[in-house]
């Protein structure tokens, strides 16, 4: 008799990095489990996925208790963009609360490994770079961005109890800047922000003089790196950085956008949003040494990809 595949849970799953994540695991023969409320997820994104019959999908929220049977839980439900979670400061809260205690009780109950999926957004605007995994952040724990920030933070902090008190299996993955097909071109991040102007002859929105740091990891990269914090052992109980540590100015990638366009926008400025962090630059050393995990992707092929799925947007 055949051996069943491993079941995998997968929340968040429709949304940018979830369905990628979906597809991957489909992929190498896992049976996967979906769950989304597709307030920021959108059905379409799980099309690829839908066509597997390995694959299910359960319209829920992840504040209320989880019923399923799987080997490996993936937790992604949170709303991620600032467009988002600044709409939904209390929902946000409670995905990153409840959402994470229903995750690790399920994950407790049958013995299965579970992946946080965390945030760079943990480290706030540092006052070190690049940030490692040792390094506790400087976040400010009630402005506007802390619905994000500090429930983050506080899903960590309940992953690592767990750890503690009933020896689950759980990794925390601190996911940094990921870009690529599948991003809402109203997503409110840089990278879907500048491309969508670009293509529309918009002036392209910077905010403060430019002069911030980002660094942006592929999605291809992101899940390969979260797929390795699933299958490596010792990855049990780690807090790993997966990231692009190739750093940038954003007017820089302005100017790149533009170039791989072809578009001559001008550039606008705006105020720096309040607590918006000057730089982003992940010490990935530990997922190096510890999942043999490393970016391949570089920016203008990113960039290509991103700017071919938004035109095939375009009607």
């Amino acid at each position: 008799m055949a051996k069943k595949p491993k079941r995998v849970l997968v929340t968040g799953a429709a949304g940018f990095i979830g369905s990628h994540l979906c597809d991957a695991l489909l992929a190498k023969g896992y049976a996967v489990t979906g769950v989304d409320n597709l307030l920021t997820g959108a059905a379409d994104n799980l099309s690829a996925a839908r066509e597997s019959p390995l694959f299910v999908f359960q319209e829920a929220d992840v504040v209320e208790p989880l019923d399923h049977d799987v080997s490996v839980i993936y937790h992604l439900a949170s709303p991620a963009s600032p467009v988002d979670y600044l709409e939904m400061p209390v929902g946000t809260m409670l995905a990153n609360s409840l959402g994470t205690l229903n995750c690790l009780e399920l994950a407790r109950s049958l013995e299965a490994r579970m992946v946080l999926a965390s945030t760079s957004e943990v480290y706030g605007d540092p006052e070190v770079s690049p940030q490692g995994e040792g390094y506790f952040g400087h976040v400010n724990p009630t402005g506007p961005r802390s619905c994000y920030d500090e429930s983050k933070r506080f899903a960590e902090a309940l992953c690592m109890a767990y750890r503690r008190e009933h020896d689950s299996e759980v990794v925390i993955v601190r996911i940094f800047n990921t870009y690529g097909r599948r991003m809402r071109p109203d997503d409110g991040r840089v990278i879907p922000n500048f491309v969508s102007q670009a293509l529309a002859g918009a002036p392209l929105t910077v905010y403060g003089d430019g002069g911030q740091t980002r660094s942006f990891c592929h999605v291809d990269d992101m899940v390969k790196g979260l797929l390795l914090a699933m299958e490596t052992p010792e990855a049990a109980g780690e807090i790993i950085n997966i990231g692009n540590p190739n750093e940038m100015r954003v007017i820089d990638l302005a100017a790149l956008v533009k170039q791989r366009t072809g578009s001559d926008s001008p550039l606008e400025f705006e105020p720096l949003p309040q607590d918006d962090p000057r730089q982003r630059r992940p010490d990935i050393t530990r997922a190096m040494s510890l999942l043999g995990w490393a970016p391949r992707v570089g920016i203008e092929e990113g960039l290509d990809d991103v700017i071919e799925y938004v035109r095939g947007l375009s009607p």
